[in-house]
Formats: structure tokens, sequence, C-alpha cells
């Protein structure tokens, strides 16, 4: 049996792509956590969160930029 040709104007969607699996996410939560509850404990635990943040950040974009 032959595909169906498509309406006019349409055309056959291409094949999807999934990404690869990553740690960033996980590492983006914990910082976020660890900045927070710096806020109500100790500021020390607040720079480290930030510092997770943006180290998470950054690995996280240049994953995605290394990706294409």
């Amino acid at each position: 049996m032959a595909a169906p040709t498509p309406r006019p104007g349409w055309h056959t969607p291409q094949p999807e792509t999934v990404p690869e699996p990553t740690y960033w996410p996980a590492v983006m939560a914990l910082g976020l956590v660890f900045l927070l509850w710096g806020t109500i404990t100790t500021f020390i635990l607040s720079g480290a969160g930030l510092l997770l943040v943006g180290l998470a950040l950054a690995g996280w974009i240049g994953a995605l930029r290394h990706e294409r």
C-alpha cells in the first residue's frame, strides 16, 4: 500500500531527534535548592547555590550548542 499523497501545501514531517540525556537540569535544581535554603540559613549556602546555578546554566547551554 502506497503512502497517501499530502494535501496541496503540506509536506511530509521530518523525523524528530531526541536530545542526549544530561545531568545539568539536576545540577540546576540542586543549585536552586541551595540558593533558597541559604536565604533562611546562611549566605554561604546561597553563594554555593548561586555558583551551582551559574555552572549548570553554562553547562546546559554549552551542551545544547554542541548538539547541533
